[in-house]
């Protein structure tokens, strides 16, 4: 089934209808990568003018819901939005604003510290680490 028959299905199976305006918003996350609901909303209104940032919050919000989109904050401004899953850490450079990425099993032994200590269970794949990247640091 395609991307389109699948959202629609879900949507139809939950008692709601499907929008183009959720259709775009789908369809922008995707070919973005991590983009903010600002970022989103400005390629939406590519195609659809009049589609505004509360119509892109509400559809990121449903979309979220149905497990289609993942939010991640990278920092102090709004979160990113992505279709892909996230099994990666995000590492951001809060001198120039790079993002990279690393594998979730660099944080293995703090979830299972955290885990025993405090009974906590780490979700790394919602997670961002803040810090000054190689490249940064080497300019100095």
């Amino acid at each position: 089934m395609s991307d389109r028959g699948s959202l629609r299905s879900t949507l139809h199976e939950r008692g709601m209808r499907m929008t183009p305006q959720r259709q775009l918003v789908l369809d922008a996350v995707r070919e973005l990568g991590h983009a903010t609901p600002e970022e989103i909303c400005k390629k939406v209104q590519g195609t659809a003018p009049t589609v505004n940032i509360t119509t892109v919050y509400r559809a990121l919000d449903l979309l979220e819901q149905l497990g289609l989109v993942r939010h991640t904050h990278l920092g102090h401004g709004a979160p990113t939005y992505s279709a892909e899953e996230h099994e990666h850490v995000h590492l951001a450079c809060h001198r120039c604003g790079r993002i990279d990425e690393v594998a979730i099993e660099l944080l293995d032994d703090l979830g299972k510290l955290l885990l025993a200590e405090r009974g906590f269970e780490l979700d790394p794949t919602h997670l961002a680490l803040s810090g000054t990247c190689r490249t940064c640091r080497e300019a100095d």
